[in-house]
């Protein structure tokens, strides 16, 4: 399984905002320790969903002004957006089926 691909405050707006259909973003970052216990489960996740769903890093440390835009509090943070506009929301560490029950009805 390949790494996610991260997504900056450059490239947001294209890559989140405007895409064709359902983005999920895991906003992490390197210190967190419940991120690097997440990461797995996500990618995973990401593997079981293909091409239903694009799946997406974000550095909170690197991005500030998009944790602003959102308000996030605190990471991890997973949040998926429809048409540009934030529809679900997860923080802190869930389970692989907490998410899947989650996530996985918007884009079934």
């Amino acid at each position: 399984m390949s790494e996610l691909q991260y997504v900056t405050e450059k490239d947001f707006q294209t890559e989140v905002l405007e895409a064709a259909g359902p983005v999920l973003v895991d906003f992490n970052a390197d210190w967190c320790r419940p991120c690097k216990i997440l990461d797995p489960i996500v990618e995973q996740l990401a593997g079981e969903w293909g091409d239903r769903v694009r799946v997406l890093k974000c550095d909170a440390d690197k991005n500030p002004n998009i944790i602003v835009q959102y308000g996030i509090m605190g990471i991890p943070t997973l949040m998926l957006f429809k048409a540009g506009v934030p529809a679900e929301r997860v923080t802190g560490y869930q389970s692989k089926d907490k998410l899947n029950a989650k996530f996985g009805p918007h884009f079934g």
